[in-house]
């Protein structure tokens, strides 16, 4: 589903929960047109935090980072060259920590602004968020925990709460932040 005013959705996968520690390790995005894009991210040579736990949860391996990621800098520098603005996400403090991350590690700023999802979200659209969430991973049927298909589920189930169906009479007052 498309819409015209919809918004970016990013997500990311880390090598573990730990606030202080931790790092990004993929990075997907959803774009306004419904685009994905994903990377993973070879660790800067700083980063040594890593949770077995958490590895089993995304099924990427330290490995296949150190093989098959791109660097923080290239990262970074692709992200700012697509989005800008306001980029949503649904888990902030994580998310945000994350980016910043990254960008330290690549001695870049971002280009646009991290925001919660719950800021698009009437309060009885985030009291519906969590069983439309399932839902749209039901219909979908992806895997969830990869950083792109997580943006997507980001998107489709704002699509789902916030955008009438074809021919329907709903009256939504929803903005994003200017």
């Amino acid at each position: 589903m498309t819409t015209e005013h919809s918004p970016a959705f990013i997500d990311f996968e880390a090598s573990s929960l730990d606030l202080i520690a931790s790092y990004p390790i993929e990075v997907g995005l959803c774009l306004p047109d419904g685009t994905l894009h994903s990377w993973l991210i070879r660790p800067h040579v700083l980063w040594k935090d890593w949770s077995e736990s958490a590895e089993r949860i995304h099924g990427i391996s330290r490995e296949t980072l150190e093989r098959e990621g791109v660097v923080v800098t290239e990262v970074a520098t692709q992200l700012n060259t697509l989005l800008d603005g306001h980029v949503f996400c649904d888990a902030w403090t994580f998310d945000s920590f994350w980016l910043h991350r990254l960008f330290r590690a690549a001695n870049l700023q971002p280009a646009f602004q991290l925001e919660s999802i719950s800021l698009l979200l009437t309060s009885a659209e985030v009291k519906a968020w969590s069983a439309t969430r399932q839902q749209v991973i039901q219909r979908l049927s992806l895997p969830v925990h990869r950083a792109a298909n997580d943006a997507l589920i980001l998107r489709e189930t704002w699509c789902e709460l916030t955008v009438p169906p074809l021919g329907g009479n709903s009256e939504s007052n929803h903005s994003q932040p200017a």
